[in-house]
């Protein structure tokens, strides 16, 4: 089977990170996972993927000491899985140029493993469709499939059934990253003692219900994760406290972990106060990025261009 990539030095396309605007957690499954109700959001900011040709195998290459390079990266499964479904006797190199914070509750992984699938579907020209490639990412990650998606979207069962949102949020985002990776699997530990059961949590239905263009909102926003991440890891609770002090004063529609943490982030409908927090957390030796929202045509408008299609063909 022919190939772009097999034609060219490589293909390079954007993995955008994500931050929850709430997250609750509903109880445990009988498949050993936790029931969730989250509302998922992209963000600008971004890892790089570079495609390569190989003969055979699957490499991968990162500028970052903590990402693995053997196959319990996402990325590498996402290509071997690729490779299975396809038939594919090609290998590919897989560059990743690191800038989402690891371990930080922002789905850099993840959003890497999307963004393999996406763009090797494309270059193997292997024609998988939407539902193809969803089934493919459920089997990677329960966080995996917004990625395909993007946007502002309602995600529930464990997080991989993904429903965009009519009204998309429009803001900037200050992230800061504590550069304490935290546990997944330690927090939801501690959620699980003491975890009951919770099918009347509406908190996240309340939002998705009003305006999601205007502020009012999200005060009803929270994250069930926070108290258990900051427990789990007393010294992130103490810069936690100063890095959500900062973003209220500068006015802050909403601070709060993002997924596990440990990455923090507030959201402002104002631009110079995003800036005035961005300002006043670096100036705190925190290592802080502002970004912006990216809406549902946003996102997948940045794949299309990646991808080479024109602005009328979407990459779905």
């Amino acid at each position: 089977m022919g190939s772009p990539l097999s034609r060219a030095k490589g293909l390079t396309v954007p993995s955008f990170a994500k931050v929850n605007l709430g997250l609750e957690v509903l109880g445990t499954r009988e498949d050993g996972y936790h029931e969730l109700r989250t509302l998922f959001q992209s963000i600008d900011l971004h890892d790089r993927i570079t495609l390569r040709p190989l003969p055979r195998g699957i490499v991968i290459e990162c500028d970052h000491p903590g990402v693995p390079r053997d196959e319990t990266n996402l990325a590498w499964r996402a290509a071997e899985s690729l490779k299975r479904r396809g038939g594919v006797s090609a290998g590919v190199a897989i560059r990743i140029d690191k800038r989402i914070p690891i371990a930080g509750g922002l789905g850099g992984g993840s959003s890497n493993a999307a963004a393999v699938l996406v763009a090797l579907n494309r270059v193997w020209r292997l024609g998988l469709g939407p539902d193809d490639l969803h089934r493919l990412a459920r089997r990677l990650g329960a966080d995996v499939p917004f990625f395909l998606v993007g946007g502002t979207a309602l995600g529930l069962a464990r997080g991989d059934e993904v429903y965009p949102l009519r009204r998309q949020v429009k803001a900037q985002v200050v992230l800061v990253d504590p550069g304490r990776p935290v546990s997944t699997a330690a927090v939801f530990a501690r959620v699980d003692a003491g975890l009951t059961h919770r099918e009347n949590s509406y908190t996240i239905f309340r939002f998705v219900s009003r305006d999601l263009e205007g502020v009012e909102a999200f005060p009803l926003l929270a994250n069930d994760l926070e108290q258990a991440a900051l427990e789990e890891a007393p010294d992130l609770a103490r810069t936690v406290g100063r890095i959500r002090g900062s973003l209220v004063r500068e006015g802050a529609l909403l601070a709060a972990l993002s997924g596990s943490g440990s990455s923090f982030f507030g959201m402002f409908d104002d631009v110079q106060r995003a800036r005035r927090a961005h300002a006043a957390l670096e100036s705190q030796g925190f290592a802080v990025h502002r970004c912006r929202t990216l809406s549902l045509d946003q996102y997948r408008g940045a794949w299309a261009r990646a991808l080479g299609y024109n602005s009328g063909r979407s990459w779905r």
